[in-house]
């Protein structure tokens, strides 16, 4: 039997006449996408144990219009911000917390200018806090032995330079973390960025998701860490593409951490 997760929203921290400490943006994947839903109550899993009290907006949350901007509509993208930024203003939120480096991103970089302005936290980053802090404790050794190898997100990395906080947390585990030839800065995207994600690849030699993962499996490992729902999904397409399914497991950083001690 599963525990209960409780997942209160803004609206009813507000009613009690209350501020959250957090607010968690679970973004359109996090929402919709059946496997990132796993990521989503793994991490909401982590909060609760931790004892954070943190809040949704629930039905109120819109896509932070990401896709639409890179995808070159640029008035959509700011339809899009313009309501989220009244949603949040009218809570008051301050800090906001998500586990897409896409939100992240717009949250971060592309939000004040419309008049939103937020301290942004990646999810890797706060979970590195929580566990410095003794609020979240890691215990079991699931992944004792194992091999695990971490990508690095664009928009996490090379965008917003956070390299070393998902490793940390990887590091905690009692696991061997397996560099690939290009990472950090040098790292290989994995096809998802600048909206690809919702279209098909053109015509070419091979999907980049492909070459992504093939140098993911050349280290060794067994597992393939990631730090985004975008990247989780394209890592995913290509250990079936290379018929590694059952084999090799691609997790989020948030996944590995909630059931480091499920023996």
């Amino acid at each position: 039997m599963s525990e209960k997760l409780v997942v209160p929203t803004a609206a009813e921290f507000i009613a009690q006449g209350k501020q959250p400490e957090v607010l968690f943006w679970v973004g359109c994947s996090g929402s919709f996408d059946d496997r990132s839903k796993k990521i989503t109550r793994a991490f909401v899993k982590l909060l609760n144990k931790a004892g954070v009290e943190f809040a949704v907006l629930g039905a109120e949350e819109s896509c932070t219009g990401d896709p639409a901007k890179r995808a070159g509509n640029e008035f959509l993208f700011q339809m899009q911000a313009m309501m989220n930024i009244e949603v949040l203003n009218g809570y008051e939120i301050k800090r906001i917390v998500t586990a897409c480096p896409h939100c992240f991103n717009t949250l971060k970089n592309e939000y004040p200018e419309l008049g939103g302005n937020y301290e942004v936290i990646h999810h890797t980053s706060f979970l590195k806090d929580l566990i410095a802090t003794g609020r979240l404790t890691i215990e079991g050794g699931k992944f004792k032995g194992k091999k695990i190898t971490y990508h690095d997100p664009c928009y996490l990395g090379r965008a917003n330079e956070i390299y070393e906080a998902p490793r940390e947390v990887i590091e905690k585990l009692d696991a061997a973390l397996v560099e690939m030839k290009r990472s950090r800065r040098n790292g290989l995207c994995c096809g998802a960025g600048g909206a690809q994600m919702f279209k098909e690849p053109e015509e070419g030699k091979k999907d980049i998701n492909i070459e992504r993962t093939e140098e993911a499996l050349d280290t060794g490992a067994d597992i393939i860490a990631a730090a985004c729902p975008f990247c989780n999904t394209m890592m995913s397409d290509g250990v079936k593409g290379s018929e590694k399914e059952g084999k090799v497991e691609v997790l989020d950083v948030a996944e590995l951490i909630a059931s480091a001690d499920d023996l």
